[in-house]
């Protein structure tokens, strides 16, 4: 039988990179999993008819292959916002984006109606300095308004030679006029895991997305961390707030770091047949030492899957807001020549069977960040809930999420600050350290004011 490579991919927004995974190439094909209708082939013969007239009579002399290219996006992008046609070239970039190193402007993105939605800043990115936030709808690039365009052609003008500029324009929350920000392209080389040791007894690790150097890093931050601070090391804070996702099996990697035993994730299909369990092994890398984990607005897919995973074993304690809710999975399937789609195939669950799509994980301890005044206004809470087309919760009220705003500055981070004095025992709360004993964390929070 022929096989085809799949990627498992987690990510929120076009570019994650993924996991690879074998699927069976029949579930393309009528007649294997479920024979075609005579409904169906009638359809197939209106869209080579249309086809054929826009060939013969459209003003100016169409593409083949743009027609095809676009109306297979069409098709895939009508689905749910997660699923599109990715070209040759695109398919290309994205494998490279696996690796965390990609030429560009440093900006997760997806589709929000006619326009791109940054989903966030990269961390350390030209458009990280440039000023651009998450939640700015981009509306033109150097001039030309993106509405018509697919992501994918989006994308492509937003890439370009190094050292060369682009002027892109958003439109924010609560501005009265569009702005232009000019942004010089560079390489972008994403290191995923940052860390370091704050007032000698924390060990402070920061994962800003999840590819395929994320869990070495994960490891060497905390062989570093540990080897520096010795006995006087009180714990660690694991920051995914604004965190988009990434791959799959990085997620696992991650929560397995934390855990010796029990279920991290499954993920289930249309068909009860295709379900997968993912499981911990013997071998908590820190030995029980407390946890702490950051989650924002801007925490999503494989982020959720670690939070998720950690809170449900009661490994670590879950502070922040709540996340953006993307309970999705998407299988990279190549087309050869062609390039490749990337399609919805899966939602994921945390170990006690919750599905946080389009509702995110509950801290279990809730702690605002407050907008500076400059921003109040200006940004806006928004969740997978809010995209065009998403997947429907499968259990209780879809919610909004909530704000992805983390400041630049330590003294100013409250969320980090009430980890470390939880951690130093400045702070005392029911919730820190979990207690093992205790059930599934359920949709209530403990709210902390500012």
């Amino acid at each position: 039988m022929i096989r085809r490579i799949g990627l498992l991919m987690t990510g929120a927004a076009f570019g994650a990179a993924t996991m690879v995974a074998l699927a069976d190439p029949g579930a393309l094909l009528p007649g294997q999993a479920e024979a075609a209708s005579s409904d169906t082939y009638r359809q197939l013969t209106l869209f080579g008819d249309v086809f054929e007239r826009v060939r013969k009579d459209y003003v100016d002399n169409p593409d083949d292959q743009d027609l095809i290219a676009n109306a297979i996006n069409g098709m895939l992008a009508s689905l749910d916002p997660h699923s599109s046609y990715m070209p040759p070239d695109d398919f290309r970039d994205m494998q490279v984006q696996t690796r965390g190193e990609f030429g560009g402007l440093g900006i997760e993105v997806t589709m929000e109606g006619e326009y791109i939605k940054v989903v966030t800043p990269i961390d350390d990115t030209p458009a990280f300095h440039a000023g651009v936030l998450a939640g700015d709808l981009i509306t033109a690039l150097d001039g030309e308004d993106v509405a018509g365009l697919t992501l994918a052609e989006a994308v492509d003008k937003m890439r370009g030679p190094v050292n060369t500029d682009i002027i892109i324009t958003v439109r924010r929350e609560g501005a009265d006029e569009p702005i232009d920000i000019t942004i010089t392209r560079d390489i972008v080389r994403i290191q995923s895991v940052k860390w370091e040791e704050i007032g000698g007894d924390v060990g402070y690790v920061r994962i800003s997305q999840f590819n395929e150097r994320t869990f070495d890093g994960l490891r060497r931050a905390i062989d570093e961390i540990e080897g520096k601070l010795g006995g006087s090391l009180k714990g660690f804070v694991i920051d995914l707030r604004n965190n988009p996702g990434g791959l799959l099996d990085q997620a696992i990697s991650v929560s397995d770091a934390f855990l010796d035993k029990g279920e991290i994730v499954s993920t289930r299909g249309r068909d009860e047949s295709e379900t997968q369990r993912y499981s911990a092994e013997a071998g908590d890398l820190v030995d029980g030492k407390p946890v702490i984990i950051l989650i924002n607005g801007g925490s999503a897919s494989a982020s959720e899957i670690v939070a998720g995973a950690l809170q449900d074993h009661r490994r670590a304690t879950v502070l922040g807001t709540q996340s953006f809710g993307k309970g999705s999975v998407q299988t990279i399937i190549p087309l050869g020549a062609n390039g490749a789609i990337r399609l919805t195939t899966a939602r994921y669950y945390t170990p006690s069977g919750r599905s946080i799509q389009a509702r995110g994980i509950d801290p279990d301890l809730e702690v605002i960040q407050p907008l500076p005044e400059e921003l109040q206004g200006k940004v806006e809470a928004r969740g997978e809930s809010s995209l065009r087309g998403h997947l429907g919760a499968q259990e209780g009220e879809e919610r909004s999420g909530s704000f992805a705003y983390v400041p630049r500055e330590r003294e100013e981070d409250e969320q980090l600050q009430y980890a470390m004095e939880l951690l130093r025992g400045v702070k005392v709360n029911k919730v820190f350290p979990p207690d093992p004993n205790q059930g599934v964390p359920g949709a209530s929070a403990e709210a902390v004011p500012n």
